[in-house]
């Protein structure tokens, strides 16, 4: 039985994909952010999230629904409004645990933060978007079972940005180890958690389809 994707092609994507990833953007400060917020375990599961996320987009976009997404701007921005209410309540549930004792504001769980990194992922349209612009550059219909090399192609990316994003948040949360042992720097943590957060939203609603 015949590899979906020819070897040569994957060692084509993989330092593309790895460039990508390494590539500043809202998935890695999203990971920074959860790192700083809550912790190393809360980073790698944030990171996680985020790479479920995307796969649902790869997937999608395998199956041909991006094309949805890409004709219907009503679509685009009703996703796009969800995500930025959604990141601007994650900013100010930061900003409220500035206001309570350390004892009193846990980080989030694993769980949660991998819920926030996947649905923060899944409610910026434009990921759908750059899947269906990058990924068929390497895709050949010739060897059939297109959704099969979109769902390899997804998972390199994906498998890519969890190393990177886990990097980045647990360096980001060693930092708030350190830090939030002072009453005035877990205060400053909230702050710029927030502050990231409120960013990232900003980011998105200023975002143009095109």
């Amino acid at each position: 039985m015949m590899f979906p994707v020819d070897p040569l092609i994957l060692l084509t994507f993989a330092p593309a994909a790895l460039a990508l990833n390494l590539t500043p953007g809202a998935d890695m400060m999203f990971s920074l952010g959860q790192g700083l917020r809550s912790g190393p375990q809360a980073a790698v599961a944030a990171a996680a999230g985020i790479t479920a996320g995307g796969m649902v987009h790869v997937t999608l976009a395998g199956l041909g629904l991006g094309a949805v997404v890409a004709a219907h701007p009503g679509v685009f921005d009703a996703i796009r409004w969800l995500g930025v209410g959604y990141l601007l309540w994650l900013a100010l549930q930061s900003l409220r645990q500035t206001t309570l004792a350390r004892s009193k504001a846990p980080g989030l769980t694993p769980w949660r933060a991998f819920r926030d990194g996947a649905l923060v992922n899944l409610s910026n349209p434009k990921i759908i978007l750059f899947t269906l612009a990058f990924i068929p550059q390497f895709v050949d219909p010739a060897r059939g079972a297109v959704l099969a090399q979109f769902l390899i192609f997804g998972a390199v990316l994906g498998l890519g940005g969890m190393i990177v994003n886990s990097a980045v948040g647990l360096s980001a949360s060693g930092l708030g180890r350190h830090l939030a042992t002072s009453a005035r720097f877990a205060r400053g943590l909230g702050l710029v958690s927030a502050g990231v957060f409120a960013a990232l939203a900003l980011r998105l609603a200023l975002l143009q389809k095109a």
